[in-house]
């Protein structure tokens, strides 16, 4: 009994942290195919005891944790070291979402696609266009709401973009936030800004335009963090949901095509609803700001897993995940997020105002 359950206490440790492999965009790496039956899918897993262990194991470990967190508070002092360092890299968010943007969009745009790989771009020019403007942080905003402007308008006849749904709150993050530094723009306000300079006595656009936009916007800036981890987690919960859970044949095929059960011998079916599940937990993490940090870092753990795990899918369609992710991990839950409340709970428990 004892072997037993060590063998399956260790099938869980190794499920969880290969779980990303089977956590790649399904469309991307098999072809299409029907949807499969989901009550079938699950009621396998419900049927196999071992499945059971696992998931109801698993999810109690993570309630466990959670709790056991907010209780104890472990390694205080490494927490907020690691806080004290990603906030030092706060005004690098900017440049982190151009290049986030901008280098799948170049690249996409050589390769021939419209955001995702699923969908042939009418022009390669869009693409191209947009990213290096990105890249290079010219014109930053303007490129963003363009190329915004342009998914939304190709969602509305090709739903696949809703897998590439994370550009929307790359795109409004961008906005946001505009070219930061380093980029072109902040040369260009430099130089409009200085009297002394000639290009301040020509240029029409700084002080009429730029410098009111900035000053509106601004009180917006502190939502950053919320629109992307919002954005995020409607996107890992869409990926988990419909292209694992919903779509188990498709999801099945990505199993026996990587032998992934080689790697964990479970049923496929677990595979399937175990990577379902994992993304759909973390969306919901993500979209409630709870663990924000936490949950980033197991998210790149998941993309991590899946270039490695898969070596047909297409990388240029997931540097805007990384990126984001990587941006989450700096910022944090902003407002309206679980953390923040946890965060001003313990400062009234410790007598501290937020003065």
């Amino acid at each position: 009994m004892r072997r037993r359950t060590l063998r399956a206490v260790f099938a869980t440790v190794v499920m969880l942290a290969t779980s990303g492999v089977a956590s790649a965009h399904v469309k991307y790496v098999v072809d299409g195919g029907g949807a499969g039956n989901v009550v079938r899918l699950l009621a396998t897993v419900a049927s196999d005891p071992l499945s059971v262990f696992l998931l109801v194991g698993t999810g109690l470990a993570v309630v466990v944790a959670a709790a056991g967190y907010l209780r104890y508070r472990p390694a205080g002092d490494d927490v907020r070291a690691f806080r004290a360092v990603m906030n030092d890299y706060r005004n690098l968010v900017p440049w982190l979402l151009r290049l986030s943007v901008g280098l799948p969009l170049v690249g996409a745009g050589f390769a021939g696609y419209f955001f995702t790989p699923l969908v042939p771009a009418p022009t390669r020019l869009f693409g191209v266009a947009i990213g290096f403007l990105l890249l290079f942080g010219l014109a930053t905003r303007l490129a963003a709401a363009v190329g915004l402007l342009g998914y939304l308008v190709g969602l509305a006849f090709r739903p696949e973009l809703l897998l590439a749904f994370e550009y929307v709150p790359a795109f409004l993050a961008i906005l946001l936030l505009g070219g930061g530094r380093p980029s072109a723009d902040q040369l260009i306000a430099r130089m409009a800004d200085d009297d002394r300079t000639l290009y301040s006595r020509v240029d029409p656009f700084y002080r009429r335009v730029a410098v009111p936009f900035e000053r509106r916007i601004a009180p917006y800036r502190p939502f950053v963090p919320t629109i992307l981890r919002v954005g995020m987690g409607l996107s890992f919960i869409y990926l988990g949901v419909t292209q694992k859970l919903m779509n188990p044949v498709g999801a099945l095929a990505v199993v026996e095509k990587y032998n992934l059960t080689s790697v964990v011998p479970v049923l496929p079916e677990l595979w399937v609803v175990g990577a379902g599940l994992a993304e759909a937990v973390v969306g919901l993490a993500l979209l409630f700001g709870a663990f924000t940090r936490a949950s980033s870092l197991v998210a790149f753990g998941l993309f991590t897993t899946t270039l490695f795990g898969l070596p047909d899918d297409p990388v240029l369609a997931h540097i805007s995940l990384f990126g984001l992710v990587s941006a989450l991990l700096v910022t944090g839950g902003g407002p309206f997020s679980f953390d923040a409340w946890v965060a001003r709970e313990t400062r009234s428990e410790r007598g501290v105002t937020a003065d």
